[in-house]
């Protein structure tokens, strides 16, 4: 702990009412940058933070933590634990991340827990009024997803989130927004995405050893039903227990939310009208699909007609635009078919493809150098920024942009479990052609556990 927590306690908050009261007044001061009136790195510009999940994850965190102020460390495992302590050794350690979210002074939560309890951690660190920055996926079921979009557009103003899509930081992702609403393929009539990754798992880990002194089992599992512990879960990382249900929604949230990410900043999208699921598994109570293939239809908007975007994993393809590309080579990667032609992309880099006799590109007029979209930047800082410049909206990743993502995709989830194309009224959430398919938009928690904390 810092030498004089009263000082802790106090700063954020002297800090805090500065700002508002020179905001509300018109202060002068308010026009000078914050590097002048404080220093850039200076103790009262510095976020008090919350790191949950102190290690592994959150090792990719630590360089821009280290420009803040981190008071409280949390981890269920004792090992994982000291590591972040070892990095952070003012902080105070905590075991249970309810208990760490009312430590005094806070600012802000930087989560990088299980993906069963990102949710619950997001809900009550909005409860808390604290930016977040969140390891994706934000949500494991639409319920959840909605419920942080909802909570958090409330207090979209003065709270800065995003969720840990960080590919977005790449330059390659503005290039594709440019070139596609800038016509360089025409129209765009449908897109694709897709992740070659197979985890395949029969079930639950059956009950095997006994929990290790350094683990508390029953903080890991938090809000998810009880299960025996196995040495298995612990064996990496996310992808030791990720593909099970009660610990997380397997593709879709893992690598789904960042190649998803590659179509979701083009297309300007909100929430499916339905969405169709294929696969040649059977559904398994305890284990997500590996092979699925997930159609989403969405609305046309401003510059789009309506669209089909479908989601391939685990073997899944789309069909290639020509015999001379193998999309097999792309692990992780979009296709955007327009009327003029294609753009296959992965993360960092793209292919334009004119198809047609007309597709003579003098239909593509590219930007003029200076509305070239600027690079976003360190995709933390980008964040830390937001909690400060007052502009806590404008994070590429926030709260509302993620959660329709992940709501999107969990969509896919419950169309492959009933077994049926689905038809989705976003307004209310609610499927509206198969009553039965509601309950899979949620799940039970174990007793004692709730988001509204």
């Amino acid at each position: 702990m810092p030498s004089n927590p009263s000082n802790l306690k106090m700063a954020p908050l002297t800090r805090r009412k500065f700002i508002a009261g020179a905001a509300a007044t018109g202060a002068g001061l308010m026009f000078l940058p914050r590097t002048r009136l404080f220093g850039a790195n200076a103790p009262s510009n510095r976020l008090n933070i919350a790191l949950i999940g102190a290690a592994k994850r959150a090792q990719a965190h630590y360089a821009t933590l280290k420009d803040e102020n981190v008071i409280a460390v949390c981890d269920v495992d004792k090992n994982n634990l000291a590591k972040g302590m070892a990095e952070f050794p003012q902080a105070k350690a905590f075991e249970d991340w309810r208990k760490a979210l009312d430590h005094p002074g806070l600012d802000a939560v930087l989560c990088c827990s299980t993906d069963h309890t990102h949710a619950f951690i997001a809900n009550w660190a909005l409860n808390r009024n604290y930016h977040i920055y969140m390891e994706k996926p934000l949500a494991i079921t639409v319920q959840e997803a909605r419920t942080i979009r909802e909570h958090w557009l409330g207090k979209k103003n003065k709270i800065a989130t995003q969720v840990g899509m960080q590919n977005h930081a790449e330059p390659n992702f503005n290039r594709l927004r440019e070139l596609i609403h800038d016509g360089a393929i025409g129209r765009l009539k449908e897109v694709h995405a897709w992740g070659d990754r197979k985890i395949p798992k029969p079930g639950y880990l059956p009950a095997e050893g006994t929990v290790p002194p350094h683990l508390n089992f029953d903080l890991w599992l938090g809000p998810s039903p009880e299960h025996s512990y196995n040495p298995g879960y612990f064996e990496s990382n996310c992808l030791s227990w990720n593909m099970y249900w009660d610990f997380g929604i397997g593709q879709m949230g893992d690598m789904g939310s960042h190649t998803m990410g590659l179509v979701w900043n083009v297309i300007d999208a909100e929430l499916p009208i339905s969405i169709k699921s294929e696969s040649p598994e059977t559904y398994n109570p305890d284990v997500t699909p590996v092979f699925l293939t997930t159609s989403l239809m969405f609305p046309a908007n401003t510059w789009r007609d309506k669209i089909r975007v479908t989601w391939h994993q685990g073997g899944s393809m789309p069909k290639s635009p020509s015999g001379w590309i193998d999309l097999n080579k792309i692990r992780h990667g979009a296709l955007f078919k327009g009327d003029k032609g294609f753009i296959v992309a992965d993360f960092t880099s793209r292919l334009v493809i004119p198809f047609g006799d007309k597709a003579d590109l003098t239909y593509f007029k590219p930007r003029e150098e200076d509305k070239v979209l600027s690079d976003l930047g360190n995709f933390q800082k980008q964040w830390t920024n937001a909690c400060k410049n007052g502009k806590p909206a404008e994070t590429a990743c926030n709260f509302e942009y993620s959660a329709n993502l992940i709501e999107s995709m969990c969509l896919g989830l419950a169309a492959f479990r009933a077994g049926k194309e689905l038809e989705y009224d976003g307004a209310t959430g609610r499927i509206t052609n198969n009553e039965a398919a509601n309950q899979f938009l949620t799940k039970t928690y174990r007793k004692g556990w709730t988001m509204e904390g």
